[in-house]
C-alpha cells in the first residue's frame, strides 16, 4: 500500500497520499462499536457512533501516529472526551481548526486527505438529523421506547453517547 510521499509511477511525480491516520481511527471506532454489539452495523445510528468515535480517536492523536499498542492506553482519554458533561462539539471544532492551521503553516496549501475525511465526517454528524426517542419527554405517556415521542436529533448527539458506551463496554 502506498503511503504519503511515495510515488505511484516510480519517477517521483503523481504522489498518492493515503489517509492512513483517518482509516485507522475509523477502523478502531468500528471495532469498538462492533464488539459492543449496540446497534446493527448497517444503521445510521451505528454510522453516527462510528464517525463520532473516529473523530475522537483521530483528533486526540497529538503525536500524529496511532500505534496498535497505544490503543489500549488511549481508552481512558477517549472515555473522558466522550463523557456526557464534556464540550465535545467545541473540542472537535477547535482541534479541526488547529489541524487545518498546522497544515497551512506547513505549506501544504490544502488539508491532508486524513483531515479531508475527518471534515467530511464532522459535516455529516453536524448536518444530519436522526429521529430518536425524546429523552426529555414527560414520562408515563407511552409504554415503550417505540411508542414514545420522538424528536429530530443531530447525528453527533446520538453517536457520541453510543461511542462512549462502546468504549466503556470494551
Amino acid at each position: 500500500m502506498l503511503h504519503r510521499g511515495q510515488s505511484t509511477d516510480g519517477q517521483g511525480g503523481g504522489e498518492l497520499a493515503v489517509p492512513m491516520a483517518w482509516l485507522y481511527a475509523e477502523y478502531i471506532a468500528d471495532e469498538l462499536l462492533r464488539s459492543g454489539d449496540l446497534m446493527p452495523p448497517t444503521s445510521f445510528e451505528f454510522r453516527a457512533g462510528r464517525d463520532a468515535l473516529a473523530l475522537t480517536v483521530f483528533l486526540s492523536d497529538t503525536e500524529g501516529e496511532l500505534s496498535g499498542i497505544r490503543v489500549v492506553t488511549q481508552l481512558e482519554t477517549w472515555l473522558s472526551l466522550t463523557a456526557y458533561d464534556q464540550p465535545w462539539q467545541d473540542w472537535v471544532g477547535d482541534r479541526m481548526a488547529e489541524l487545518t492551521a498546522e497544515a497551512a503553516a506547513a505549506g501544504a496549501g490544502v488539508p491532508t486527505p486524513d483531515l479531508d475525511l475527518a471534515a467530511a465526517a464532522w459535516r455529516w454528524l453536524e448536518e444530519t438529523e436522526l429521529l430518536a426517542p425524546d429523552l426529555n419527554a414527560v414520562p408515563g405517556g407511552a409504554t415503550g421506547e417505540e411508542d414514545g415521542p420522538k424528536v429530530w436529533t443531530p447525528a453527533w448527539q446520538l453517536g457520541l453517547p453510543l461511542g462512549h458506551l462502546a468504549i466503556s463496554l470494551f
